[in-house]
C-alpha cells in the first residue's frame, strides 16, 4: 500500500524558491493576434489549502510548478520556469548567452528571454542547445532567435530525424489526446485542471524549428561554445528517442535535460508514442552518476526546480535510476511467471525508500501504466489469452454486453449502487458499455460523467486527473477543439522528401486505392538521386531506383518545392512530362485527418 511523504516537508518549496530575482508582471503571453497563449493568473486558487476535489499529492506538486519567474541556479546558470510545461535555461557566456531548451512555443520563449534581459542585460544569444526530440523542448526557438539569426545550434544525433517524424506521422492522433493529457481546455480551477505533474499544461503558441548545426555523437563529446565548456552524455532511447544530458565544469552543474525530474515519468506517454526502454534509462543514470555527480555542486534538469548538493544531487540521481530498474525488472520477473500487463500492475509496490521519496511519485507517469507499457515493450498487446485475441470491435462488444446484462436500464441501476459505494473504477467499466452501444443515452452519459469526475478528483497523477476530467465533459457534450498545430511551417519545412512520401502513404485510402496504379517520377534537381513512387495494391511505395518502365508521370524540381506542390496540386510551376491526371488521382485518394475525433464515445 503506497504510503504518501509527510505533508509537512517543505524542502522542495526551499528549493523551488531558492535562487529567485523576479518574474513578470503581466497576467498573460498572447500571440499576435491577441489570443491568450499562457495564463499566469489561471492558477492563484493553488494559493489555498487543499480541497476535497483535488488529491493532496498532486495539489502539492501543482503548487511547486505553478511558481514562475527567473531563478539563478548557479554562478552564470538561471532558468525562467512556469512560462511553460517546461523549463529555458541561460548559460552566460564570454559574449552573450547560451539557451537550453526555449519551451514550446515562441510566444512564451520570447516573454521568458525579455524577463532574463530585464535583470542580466541585454546580452545576445550566441547558442541554442536542444536537449532532445519533444516539441515543448524546441518550440520556442524563434522567439529567442529571430529569423534571419546565424547562431550555432547543438543536439543530440538524431534529434532532427525524430523531432520531425514524431509530429508527423502519428501527430494527428497524439495531439488529440495531448489535450486530454495535459488539460489544456479544461478550466483551471480546484474542481478542473490543476496542472500536470511535469508542469502545469502546454501553452498554445506558435510551435518553430530551426535545424541543428552541431551534432554530439558521443558520449564524452568536449565542445566550448561562447567560451563555456560543456561535456555532453548520450542517452538514446530513454524519455525520448533522442536526448542527451550535459556537464559544465566550470559552474560544477549538471543538465539531466528530462531524464531525471521530480515525479516518476512515462515509460509509455499517454498521448502515445513508442514505448521507452528503461533498462536503458536506468543505466545512463548510472552512467550519468559516474561521469558526473561527484564534480557537481547543483543538479538541474528541463522541467522543475533544482536539487543542489553533491550528496543530495547523488542519492536524487540514484533514486530515480533505482525507480526505472525497479519497474522494469519487477516487471520482467513477474510476466516471466505468467502474469499478464493488467495482473502486474495491480501486484508492483514500490520499495519503501523509493515510495517515500517525493521526487518519485506518479505525477506524470505511473507505476500503473508505465508496468503496463514494460509489458508492451516486451510482450505486444496480446497477453496470450486466446479469448482476447480476436474480441469484438468496442461497439459491437458494448452492445452484447448491455444486452447481456439485461440492458442499459438495469446496468445504470448497478452503476447508480457502485457510484454511492465509491466503486468507481467497476462503475467506468460497465457505464462505457452502455454509452458504446448507444451514444445518444444521456442518463449513462451523465452517470459516467460523475464517475470520471470521482476518479479525476482522487489521482495523484495529473495526466489520469485531466483524461478522466477532460473524458467528463467530452461526455457533457463539450469536446475540445484541437489549439496546437505541431506541423506548423518549421516542422514542414524541415520533412525530406522521403518523410513527405510517407506522410502521403499514410493518408492513402487502402480500400479505395486497390485498383489503381500509378508511377510518379521526381527530379529533384538539388539532390543527387530522384524518387519513384508508385501506387498498386492500396500501397504508395517509395525508391531510388528507376526500372526500366516509364512512369505516368515526370516531375523535375528543387525539394523545397514539393510540399507547396502537393498542397496545391498545382503542376503550373515546375516542369511535368507525361499523364498530369496521376497527381489528381494521387490526392484525390487521400484522406485528411480528423484532429478532432471522439475519444470516450464511439
Amino acid at each position: 500500500m503506497t504510503v504518501m511523504p509527510p505533508l509537512e516537508d517543505r524542502a522542495d518549496f526551499e528549493a523551488a524558491d531558492r535562487g529567485f530575482v523576479g518574474t513578470t508582471s503581466q497576467d498573460t503571453i498572447r500571440d499576435a493576434r491577441g489570443r491568450i497563449v499562457w495564463d499566469f493568473g489561471a492558477y492563484a486558487f493553488l494559493t489555498g489549502p487543499c480541497p476535497d476535489t483535488a488529491h493532496p499529492s498532486l495539489w502539492r506538486q501543482s503548487q511547486l510548478t505553478a511558481k514562475h519567474g527567473l531563478y539563478q541556479v548557479a554562478e552564470g546558470i538561471y532558468q525562467v520556469r512556469g512560462f511553460d510545461l517546461s523549463n529555458v535555461s541561460f548559460v552566460e557566456g564570454e559574449r552573450g548567452v547560451i539557451v537550453i531548451d526555449p519551451l514550446l512555443s515562441t510566444e512564451c520563449a520570447a516573454a521568458a528571454a525579455e524577463l532574463y534581459r530585464r535583470h542580466r542585460g541585454d546580452r545576445p544569444v550566441t547558442a541554442v542547445v536542444f536537449s532532445h526530440s519533444h516539441a515543448d523542448h524546441f518550440g520556442g526557438v524563434r522567439g529567442v532567435v529571430p529569423d534571419g539569426g546565424d547562431v550555432p545550434v547543438i543536439a543530440p544525433a538524431g534529434f532532427f530525424e525524430h523531432a520531425v517524424s514524431e509530429n508527423v506521422y502519428a501527430g494527428t492522433a497524439m495531439n488529440r489526446r495531448a489535450i486530454y493529457m495535459y488539460g489544456a481546455a479544461l478550466p483551471k480551477s480546484a474542481t478542473g485542471q490543476i496542472g500536470a505533474g511535469l508542469g502545469q499544461t502546454t501553452s498554445t503558441g506558435t510551435i518553430s524549428l530551426i535545424e541543428p548545426t552541431l551534432h554530439v555523437t558521443r558520449t564524452g563529446q568536449d565542445e566550448v561554445i561562447d567560451g563555456v565548456r560543456i561535456v555532453f552524455q548520450l542517452t538514446p532511447g530513454t524519455e525520448a528517442p533522442a536526448e542527451m544530458n550535459f556537464f559544465f565544469p566550470g559552474r560544477r552543474a549538471l543538465c539531466m535535460a528530462e531524464n531525471a525530474t521530480h515525479n516518476l515519468h512515462n515509460v509509455l506517454t499517454l498521448r502515445g508514442a513508442l514505448v521507452r526502454d528503461p533498462r536503458a534509462w536506468s543505466r545512463y543514470l548510472t552512467e550519468a552518476i559516474e561521469m558526473f555527480a561527484a564534480d557537481s555542486d547543483v543538479l538541474f534538469a528541463s522541467h522543475h526546480w533544482p536539487t543542489w548538493g553533491t550528496r543530495e544531487l547523488t542519492v536524487f540521481l540514484s533514486q530515480q535510476r533505482d525507480l526505472y530498474a525497479y519497474l522494469h525488472d519487477q516487471t520482467l520477473r513477474l510476466l516471466n511467471q505468467g502474469h499478464t500487463g493488467l495482473e502486474i500492475a495491480e501486484m508492483i509496490e514500490l520499495p519503501p525508500a523509493l515510495d517515500r521519496a517525493w521526487h518519485a511519485r506518479g505525477y506524470y507517469g505511473s507505476v500503473s501504466h508505465n508496468v503496463k507499457a514494460v509489458y508492451q515493450r516486451y510482450m505486444g498487446w496480446f497477453d496470450g489469452n486466446p479469448a482476447h485475441l480476436w474480441e469484438l470491435p468496442p461497439q459491437e462488444s458494448a452492445r452484447r454486453h448491455v444486452e447481456l446484462m439485461g440492458g442499459a436500464p438495469n446496468i445504470l441501476s448497478k452503476a447508480e449502487e457502485a457510484y454511492r459505494a465509491g466503486e468507481w473504477r467497476w462503475a467506468a467499466q460497465i457505464l462505457n458499455y452502455v454509452v458504446f452501444a448507444d451514444p445518444t443515452d444521456n442518463a449513462a452519459r451523465e452517470l459516467l460523467a460523475k464517475v470520471y469526475d470521482g476518479l479525476g478528483r482522487g489521482s495523484e497523477n495529473g495526466t489520469w486527473r485531466n483524461f478522466y476530467l477532460q473524458g467528463a465533459a467530452e461526455l457533457r457534450g463539450d469536446k475540445p477543439r484541437n489549439p496546437i498545430d505541431s506541423a506548423g511551417p518549421d516542422l514542414a519545412r524541415a520533412l525530406s522528401a522521403e518523410q513527405i512520401f510517407d506522410s502521403l502513404a499514410i493518408r492513402v485510402n487502402g480500400p479505395r486505392a486497390w485498383d489503381t496504379r500509378l508511377t510518379i517520377d521526381w527530379n529533384f534537381t538539388d539532390l543527387e538521386e530522384g524518387i519513384r513512387t508508385s501506387l498498386a495494391n492500396g500501397v504508395l511505395t517509395q525508391t531510388r531506383s528507376r526500372e526500366a518502365t516509364p512512369a505516368d508521370l515526370t516531375v523535375t524540381l528543387a525539394e523545397p518545392q514539393l510540399l507547396a506542390l502537393l498542397a496545391s496540386g498545382d503542376l503550373g510551376g515546375v516542369q511535368a512530362t507525361g499523364d498530369r491526371r496521376a497527381l489528381t488521382t494521387l490526392m484525390d485518394l487521400l484522406d485528411a485527418p480528423d484532429p478532432d475525433f471522439d475519444i470516450v464515445t464511439p
